[in-house]
């Protein structure tokens, strides 16, 4: 009798072991299915980045073609070129580009960028006056930022401050 209780005592550790080492395993897949799919949605992220990329200078190029044919009054060519310019926007946007909007709005650094400065008075200092290039979001982070020329108020008391101390 003793060594038949014994001998399920050791069978029933054995048994803890096992199931032990199985709950391990089954966390250790679990970890390496999540971490997989991760990977997999960063690379088809990368690669449609990568695609919007390529595909944004076509969109450019659409939209120098619309307005070439609005000045030489083709209207057919106008028309066509607008409808496949609008196919490409939405099936942009709906890979996740957004479009920056610059455009009297306050320079941000982050998701602009500044090559001329303006001296005006129609305008706050710091304000985006003209944009350039059209800059991009992609699934909220920018891809390609503003090129804008921003404001600078000469009646701004910055600039009196500097005129006081010239």
């Amino acid at each position: 009798m003793a060594e038949l209780e014994a001998s399920l005592k050791e069978s029933r550790e054995r048994e803890e072991t096992c199931l032990s080492q199985l709950k391990y395993a089954r966390a250790d897949l679990e970890n390496l299915q999540k971490q997989t799919q991760r990977r997999i949605d960063e690379g088809l992220a990368r690669g449609t980045e990568r695609l919007v990329m390529e595909l944004l200078p076509i969109a450019e190029e659409l939209d120098l073609a619309i307005e070439a044919a609005k000045e030489s009054g083709e209207r057919g060519i106008l028309k066509g070129v607008e409808m496949v310019k609008r196919k490409l926007d939405r099936v942009l946007e709906g890979e996740g580009l957004t479009p920056i909007e610059a455009l009297g709005r306050p320079f941000d650094p982050r998701i602009h960028e500044a090559v001329l400065e303006a001296e005006t008075n129609d305008s706050p200092s710091g304000t985006v006056v003209e944009e350039f290039r059209r800059g991009y979001l992609f699934r909220g982070r920018v891809l390609r930022a503003s090129m804008v020329k921003v404001a600078r108020n000469p009646s701004s008391t910055e600039a009196q401050e500097v005129r006081k101390d010239g």
